[in-house]
């Protein structure tokens, strides 16, 4: 029989201080505005349409993206967040992504915090690896909307993508992180694997997620296609993949801007670059500019501790 899940508990028993002046973009994290805008357009269109069912992220990182699924709670639904947070992995591959990554960043109680800030209670709290969702800890057809951006191993991510795929009722919506990140094959292998021979259907594409059903696609396009995404500063194109439409989503870069925007490319790469990494390249992009202008050079050697 399958474990029970941890039962979330109000605030004034966690023992976690509330961190004070933290705001949503404020929080450590990868979750862009684009993503941010998709996910509050599918999340109200689907309580606008009376869709109900329980919200399901597989890898929350320290809450940012889960503090808005939050948002989206109607009463009797629930939230619930499947991460390692400061455990061990179960197996070698998974332990040196996290140590590469996040081992130094990532705990439950940063993340519990951060949550509680925006909201009165916590979320229901799997502290394991997603796998042990696949048996079917979340009821079949009880979720709305699933969040995968757990492991980046291909063997994991295609177990997430199963565990999606039962949990999601009916035209429910999955959103992928790292489809296309050059540092992620193994999440690409498992997202057009699942499209090409498991029935996924691509809803949309952004720059950082993948959108998709096993429902009915078409409706959930037409639904997108009907806001004015141009007037809010974003590009939308169509694809088609296998004879299937896609809808792309992205900023727009006015000709004006590209002065403004020069570093942007800079900036987007060291936000997509996990912390360790991105720390180091902090530091020798710095002794660069120290070496420019006269300064001193500081050590920066590349360290897996940061």
């Amino acid at each position: 029989m399958p474990a029970p899940l941890e039962a979330a508990v109000p605030t004034a028993d966690t023992g976690t201080a509330r961190p004070q002046q933290l705001t949503r973009d404020g929080i450590p994290g990868w979750f862009f505005k684009v993503d941010q805008e998709a996910f509050a357009h599918f999340l109200t269109e689907q309580s606008a349409a009376g869709h109900t069912g329980d919200i399901l992220e597989l890898g929350t990182y320290l809450g940012r993206s889960a503090v808005l699924l939050g948002d989206h709670l109607r009463p009797g639904e629930q939230l619930t967040v499947c991460d390692l947070f400061d455990s061990e992995a179960g197996d070698a591959d998974n332990a040196a992504e996290m140590t590469m990554s996040y081992r130094k960043t990532l705990t439950r109680s940063a993340f519990e915090a951060n949550y509680l800030t925006f909201h009165p209670r916590l979320p229901v709290i799997v502290q394991a690896p997603t796998s042990v969702l696949a048996d079917r800890r979340i009821p079949d057809g009880s979720c709305r909307f699933v969040h995968i951006d757990a492991s980046h191993l291909y063997e994991h991510v295609a177990g997430d993508i199963e565990v999606a795929r039962a949990a999601l009722g009916e035209n429910g919506l999955v959103a992928l992180d790292d489809y296309r990140s050059e540092h992620t094959p193994g999440v690409s292998a498992a997202v057009w694997q699942a499209v090409f021979t498991g029935g996924l259907r691509p809803v949309l594409l952004t720059p950082m997620k993948f959108y998709g059903t096993w429902g009915d696609a078409e409706e959930l396009q037409r639904v997108l296609l009907g806001r004015d995404w141009r007037a809010g500063g974003y590009t939308v194109d169509e694809d088609a993949i296998a004879g299937a439409r896609v809808v792309r989503l992205k900023y727009a870069v006015k000709p004006g801007a590209a002065q403004a925007h020069r570093s942007a490319p800079r900036r987007l790469a060291l936000d997509l670059l996990p912390p360790v990494a991105t720390r180091a390249t902090r530091r020798l992009l710095q002794a660069l500019r120290d070496r420019r202008a006269g300064r001193p050079a500081v050590r920066t050697g590349w360290s897996r501790a940061g």
